[in-house]
């Protein structure tokens, strides 16, 4: 098992890609802390992965307030005393074209993606530097942060935020032994993306700008985290890891 005797910490990992993440993550042997807003989907993720014998808490925070981000990581601490992975994998994506977007909305796809990266990596950073052991960072972008897409200015401008964060975590945290590298998933099918699919007459030329001719699975997403969380990944730091079926392609 490549997580064996690690702890993680899983942000946004009650539903989608942190749920599929937090799954694989238990199964390699890793103990695991998911946070989420909604303690409802956070008791029912823990009981569908935990009855399986798995080692997972759920704790009710929200990354974009500072109080909630400390208090997170000190109930993980708590129990487990250590952090090994942090999936910086909370986040929101709500389209609106740049001519109609509100101040409102902007601010609330900031606080919550990138501010949340920032907040949650530094607190979790702090204690994978005094633990001494080293520690892996994932910070979840998309291709989103490398390429422009119509009606999603602010989430583009997150999603390019949170690689440029991530490449100045990983210059002055890999001395200290931490390594950070950032996910970018292209289209995966989740409740977020669920409408589009559902709708054939959009999705059939959406479809088209992927050139494996298929959408991404949470499940995919959770293998490149694995590999980026364990050992395999040991000589990576600051890399923008892309796993899209080829979309970055068309997009560029």
């Amino acid at each position: 098992m490549r997580l064996d005797g690690k702890v993680a910490l899983i942000t946004g990992g009650s539903t989608g890609i942190g749920e599929a993440v937090t799954e694989r993550f238990v199964r390699e042997g890793a103990r695991v802390a998911i946070i989420g807003r909604d303690r409802a989907r956070l008791e029912r993720t823990v009981e569908n992965i935990g009855s399986g014998g798995g080692k997972v808490i759920g704790i009710v925070g929200d990354v974009q307030y500072a109080k909630d981000v400390q208090r997170m990581v000190e109930d993980t601490l708590n129990l487990w005393k250590q952090i090994d992975v942090l999936v910086n994998n909370a986040g929101i994506c709500s389209p609106a074209p740049f001519l109609e977007l509100s101040e409102d909305e902007w601010d609330r796809h900031m606080a919550i993606n990138l501010k949340g990266s920032f907040l949650v990596g530094q607190q979790v950073a702090r204690v994978m530097v005094k633990q001494d052991t080293g520690g892996s960072i994932i910070n979840m972008s998309s291709v989103n942060g490398l390429a422009a897409e119509a009606d999603q200015a602010h989430y583009n401008a997150t999603k390019g935020g949170i690689n440029l964060l991530s490449m100045s975590m990983a210059l002055e945290l890999a001395p200290l032994g931490v390594r950070v590298n950032a996910l970018c998933p292209g289209f995966i099918e989740t409740r977020l993306t669920k409408p589009l699919i559902d709708n054939p007459a959009a999705f059939g030329p959406y479809l088209q700008t992927i050139p494996m001719g298929r959408v991404g699975t949470p499940a995919d997403i959770a293998s490149a985290a694995l590999f980026l969380a364990s050992n395999d990944s040991a000589y990576m730091t600051g890399h923008c890891m892309v796993v899209d079926g080829g979309q970055l392609i068309k997009l560029s």
